[in-house]
This record gives structure tokens, sequence and C-alpha cells, in this order.
């Protein structure tokens, strides 16, 4: 796939649409794409290369680009393998071409490759810039966004910004979906731990004049980039982002799912308008994370399993809190025939976690609802449609 991005700034890609989990744990219906590009210049450079999936169609597109001309220099902006796996090839292909790339990243690279390429490396920093030409190239260094050795380069001349994984998506570039819900699930599921991280990154990218942002997935953003750097401040500020309730349950029986959908009509009875209901047992799980940290408010409904907790439930939590889940207000609805524990150890996980209001009451099921259960339903309701 060749696509002309400016006059001078191929794409060279690939869409994957035969990987099933990216990661080996992330459901993508409509695949990924493997990002890398050419700046034809004196110095023609490649930003990236892809996973070794796609290497043989990216070699393919890179030829079709380059044609008899040799690359200068080939960034590497992240070396997790879905972007790394052409590193060597291109130094066999092209054994005059210098490899960029930051400190820890020169650190990081005999990790991924089988050979000394330690001649051929320009080991950059902070502030350093390369000239190709007509254009030149400013690297910012953006550690642990997601890994350490990831950096940044800004164009200045075309005002382009390559983001590494900053600002991806999951899908291949010819999906037809929203930027927003694949970007959202991507961001908190991959990146989503590093709020700090890339709150940094995005303080030094307000004082660059972008024009177009060039990640290693999803497509290049060329229109209202102002609405796409707000969604990445509000996810690393962990603000939510929308008013509304997730209810994620999990349900042996049936009893607590019952329990869920009356608790869900009691909710927009009290004027919350939207309610996102998630079994935890079924849904993708990355997509109810998605949906934790989109909304202000969440409902946890659980029964009670072997003593502790349902493992779906305890999944979701720990994952909450490896992504750092914080700034919300959760209610809780246990159930239990004849020792309920799960109220108390979901507060306890929801304890470990930063800035969470637990409602008041806690429900308690006693195998199904009873009136009793149903009047405690409705005071939690009450309490969580105040905000």
């Amino acid at each position: 796939m060749n696509i002309n991005i400016t006059e001078k700034i191929k794409y060279v890609g690939v869409d994957d649409r035969t990987l099933d989990l990216f990661e080996s744990q992330y459901i993508i219906p409509n695949g990924v794409s493997y990002n890398s590009y050419v700046i034809e210049d004196e110095n023609t450079t490649i930003m990236d290369t892809v996973d070794k999936r796609a290497v043989k169609e990216w070699i393919e597109n890179l030829e079709n680009v380059l044609g008899e001309t040799e690359p200068k220099y080939l960034v590497v902006s992240h070396l997790e393998p879905d972007h790394s796996a052409g590193i060597e090839i291109l130094a066999d292909k092209y054994p005059n071409m210098k490899i960029v790339l930051s400190e820890r990243a020169t650190n990081m690279l005999p990790q991924f490759i089988n050979k000394d390429l330690s001649s051929k490396l320009i080991t950059v920093k902070e502030g350093d810039s390369l000239s190709l030409g007509t254009h030149k190239l400013n690297f910012v260094m953006a550690p642990m966004v997601h890994w350490p050795e990831v950096m940044f380069t800004y164009e200045e001349t075309e005002k382009v910004l390559f983001s590494a994984d900053g600002f991806g998506k999951f899908g291949a570039l010819d999906a037809e979906e929203e930027w927003a819900c694949e970007a959202r699930r991507y961001y908190f599921n991959i990146v989503g731990k590093y709020g700090v991280q890339v709150q940094a990154i995005l303080k030094k990218a307000a004082g660059l004049d972008i024009q177009k942002i060039c990640p290693l997935h999803g497509p290049i953003l060329t229109e209202n980039l102002e609405y796409y750097i707000n969604k990445y401040d509000v996810w690393s500020s962990y603000k939510p982002e929308d008013t509304g309730v997730l209810i994620a349950y999990n349900s042996i029986h049936g009893n607590t799912r019952k329990a869920v959908e009356k608790f869900e009509d009691m909710l927009k009875e009290n004027g919350v308008e939207k309610v996102a209901v998630s079994d935890l047992s079924r849904d993708d799980m990355a997509e109810v994370i998605e949906d934790a940290f989109r909304y202000d408010r969440m409902v946890i409904a659980t029964p009670t399993y072997d003593a502790g907790l349902f493992p779906t439930t305890e999944k979701f939590l720990r994952h909450l809190k490896h992504k750092n889940y914080q700034n919300r207000k959760v209610g809780v609805i246990e159930n239990g025939s004849w020792a309920p524990m799960a109220g108390k150890l979901v507060k306890e996980l929801l304890g470990e976690m930063k800035d969470i209001t637990i409602y008041e009451p806690t429900v308690t099921i006693k195998t199904s609802m009873k009136e009793d259960t149903i009047e405690q339903m409705k005071a939690l309701a009450e309490e969580v449609a105040k905000k």
C-alpha cells in the first residue's frame, strides 16, 4: 500500500487482517496496520520498519517508492517486534545506510537483532536534529510511551509528527470505523498505565506546529488535530471522558444478571441517560476496560465464588489497577447464597487504587432478589444518579 502523505513523504506500511489477537491478548476484528514511511530528499530516510508477518509486502512497498535510491537513514522510533523486524533486513540490503535511534534503543538493539550493527548507529538525544536536505528531523524523547526507548520525530519543513505508538489505534487502514472507539481501546490497554509520561510528551508537542500526525498503527491524522490531541490529554490525565455509568457484572446462574437488568432500569428512572452494561465472562475485556475509563461512574455486580471473587471479576479489577484506574466513583452489588464475601473483596481491591470513592450502600443479594434487596438497589441507584 503506497499513500502520499505529502509530495515527499510516502506511506509504505502494511495492513494485517490475519492476526486474531494483538500482543496475544487484544481482539482485533478489523486487523491492525504496521506503519512505515519514506521521506524523499537528498538524504532519503525510512521511518521505522514493520512486524515479521508483514516484511515481504513491506519490502515490495519500499522498493516501489525507493526505486534505485539507496536510503541514507533508517529512523527507529520504537523497538517492539511489531516495528523492528525489518531493521536487520534493511541493514543487509543497504550496507551504507545509517540507523538513527535513541540512547536507550541503542543499548536495547542487540536484544532484537542477531548481528553487530554498532558501526551503523547514530545515537540521538532530546533536541538533536538531522538535516535530510530540504527536510529537517528533530528528535523528541518519549520514554514509557509506552516503552523506555521510544522517541518521537518532528519533521519541521512539512510540520509532520512521527509519533511512534502514540495516537495509534487498532484496525487496518481500510477499516471503516470511528477513530475514537478503537483508539480509546488501544490507548487504555496498551499505553494507559503511563498517563504521566503521555502528559509530558503532550507538553513537548504543544510547542510544535504540527500539521499531520503519523503513528505506527492506524490512520495518518491530517485534519482537526486538536480533537485527537484533546482526547489524549483527557485519557492521559485520567479524567472521565463522558458522563455515564458502566455496570460490569458476572452471573453464575442468572440471578445477578437479573438484578443488573433491574438496576439499569433504576438508574435510567433516576435520570442517568447513558448506562453501559458488560458481562465480564463474555464481553471483550479490553472493551470493558475502555468503558471503565470512559465513564465517570462504575458499578461492580458479582457473586461470591469459593469464598472469594469470581475469577473474571478479579481479573477485571486487577487489570484496572495495572492500568492506573483512578478518580472515579464505584458502587458494589454482591451476591452470595450463604457467606457473601464479594463486596468486601471488591472494595479491598478498589482501595489499592487512587482516589476511588465507594458509594453506599453496598447491595447484598442472598441468591436472588427479594423486596429488601430491591430497596437496597433503589437506594444505591439514587446515590449513583447524584454523581
